[in-house]
């Protein structure tokens, strides 16, 4: 049975991800962090006080007599092996080859002390103690660096920026489904020092590598464990009574610069089936498999505002090369011409959107296919894209977009190199979404620009209420927070009032011109892409992108 716990601690991570690497294998991703490496966090930022507090150093002490806690942490996506090259901090005025001696000894038994200390449990066994004194011994360049003006010009040199030694250095990182994890115990801290640890917690920035931003705080409803400590199972390191003071005495020794291990305890643990909290994500029709082509370079400069020409081109050039009858789930729409009621295939151009330096540029189109889709409907949507394929000559595919020339591109048959065109960004799992491209609103709010202020207020109010619809009518939840302007809630998008106007054949086939606005949208239970809203969702508008 899952330890019922009554008291927590909730730890945020504000970017995503948890960069974060095993202790004994630097190429390894850490998931969950280990119960040690929160409590180091903790003691760190009550350490870097200009005067400790004392009832935080009790909040500490308390902790560490709690025991292992259970945890509850959602399954993670380990993020490819990626190796840099950097430059070595210690750099002085010393010869490349000495240096490089010197780095491959150190590295040589960081990695024996680790083997030593894993073994020991984190205790310091003789053994480890005597390869930690040889390992300081190593680190003492003082005797080199005394020879400063005796050396060489050419060993001077050396220490410029652009010629000092690079070591190779891994930083693996893992994205949770869900960006939290919680630490949890069946007692609540005594007196204040639940404040006191609450505190503590607030001041807490990052956990693991700098660029594990996190916010941390006391939970007093935490979710039900999944992982909980048993006799089999994974192994955390975690912490034990007098830990606070063995910390204190390794600072002492290393004062932050000397080589040194975190001391832990520890604990396996086991997992525990059908308890965690976090409900299994929602599903929208326009879930399903992407067909992806990349815009050739001459190709990559059409602005996201044209995303309806493009995408009525991409569909009418596919359609073209489709056997009839072309099936209403690829068409949409049905034998008498009116639009199908059931989901079918989207045509989505793929913007740059969400990084510094994003422009919104178009970089290539995906053929979105719903899951519920036919296998019949799937083989003619192939077989058309195969046809297309076998009667190009030239290397790449074209899209004839009229007076404004020709699109050139191709279908990707392997991993993308440009981020944007990887499903996974735009498929991936989150509680919060934001449009790349503007979402055409399902009825008309009002005048959104226009108007007295109580007039003005009163559209918006519509306009977030039609997204709440649009969100009903692919499957979902209605969400928990609608946010909607026509400003873009993502870097790079363009506004909303930027896009030529949309118009769809209403009843008796007068068209309907269509509100396009940018939203935000917060689901209370995680949501899989991908996500189309809107009226515009098949000729892609209303593209949205996980957070």
């Amino acid at each position: 049975m899952p330890v019922a716990a009554k008291f927590g601690i909730e730890v945020n991570f504000l970017t995503g991800r948890y960069v974060a690497t095993c202790y004994n294998d630097r190429r390894r991703s850490e998931w969950p962090p280990h119960p040690a490496r929160l409590f180091s966090a903790l003691v760190s930022v009550w350490a870097d006080a200009d005067e400790p507090d004392a009832s935080e150093r009790a909040a500490l002490e308390w902790l560490e007599d709690r025991g292992a806690p259970a945890i509850a942490a959602s399954s993670a996506v380990i993020r490819n092996e990626v190796s840099h090259f950097v430059p070595v901090n210690d750099a002085a005025v010393m010869n490349r080859s000495w240096y490089d001696r010197k780095a491959g000894t150190v590295g040589k038994l960081v990695a024996h002390l680790h083997d030593d200390l894993a073994f020991s449990g984190g205790e310091t066994v003789s053994q480890a103690t005597q390869v930690r004194d040889e390992l300081v011994k190593e680190r003492n360049v003082d005797i080199q660096v005394g020879r400063v003006g005796t050396a060489s010009p050419s060993s001077a040199i050396e220490m410029l920026p652009d010629r000092r030694p690079r070591q190779q250095r891994f930083f693996p990182s893992v994205t949770p489904d869900e960006a939290r994890v919680t630490y949890l115990w069946d007692v609540h801290p005594p007196g204040r020092l639940g404040e006191a640890l609450d505190c503590l917690l607030y001041r807490v920035t990052r956990l693991g590598h700098s660029a594990s931003l996190v916010s941390c705080r006391v939970t007093s409803d935490p979710p039900e464990a999944n992982l909980v400590p048993g006799e089999a199972g994974s192994s955390l390191r975690n912490v034990r009574r007098g830990q606070l003071t063995e910390l204190e005495r390794q600072y002492a020794r290393h004062h932050g610069v000397l080589p040194r291990a975190l001391p832990y305890t520890d604990v396996r643990y086991r997992t525990v089936t059908g308890t965690l909290s976090l409900a299994p994500p929602y599903e929208p029709d326009t879930a399903g498999d992407w067909i992806v082509f990349e815009f050739a370079h001459d190709s990559r400069s059409m602005p996201a505002t044209r995303t309806v020409e493009l995408a009525t081109v991409m569909r009418s050039t596919i359609l073209h090369y489709a056997e009839d009858p072309i099936p209403e789930e690829l068409s949409g729409h049905r034998p008498d011409g009116a639009p199908t009621l059931e989901p079918h295939v989207s045509f989505l151009p793929l913007p740059y959107v969400g990084f510094e330096h994003a422009d919104g540029r178009l970089l290539g189109m995906a053929v979105s296919v719903p899951k519920a889709m036919s296998e019949a409907s799937r083989r003619a949507l192939y077989r058309a894209i195969g046809t297309w394929e076998n009667r190009t000559s030239q290397g790449y595919l074209k899209l004839v977009m009229g007076s404004q020339g020709v699109v050139h591109l191709s279908r990707l048959r392997g991993p993308a190199t440009l981020h944007s065109l990887r499903p996974d960004v735009w498929n991936r799992t989150a509680r919060r979404w934001v449009s790349a491209t503007p979402v055409a609103l399902p009825r008309h709010p009002g005048r959104l620009g226009r108007g007295t202020q109580t007039v003005r207020a009163r559209a918006w109010e519509e306009a977030e209420a039609a997204v709440k619809t649009a969100c009903l009518h692919i499957g979902l939840p209605e969400p928990s927070i609608v946010e909607v302007g026509f400003a873009p809630f993502v870097a790079g998008a363009h506004a909303a009032t930027h896009f030529p106007p949309f118009s769809q054949n209403g009843r008796g086939g007068r068209p309907v011109r269509r509100q396009l606005v940018h939203a935000a949208v917060t689901f209370d239970h995680p949501i899989a892409g991908p996500v189309l809203l809107g009226a515009g969702r098949f000729l892609g508008l209303g593209l949205m992108r996980p957070v």
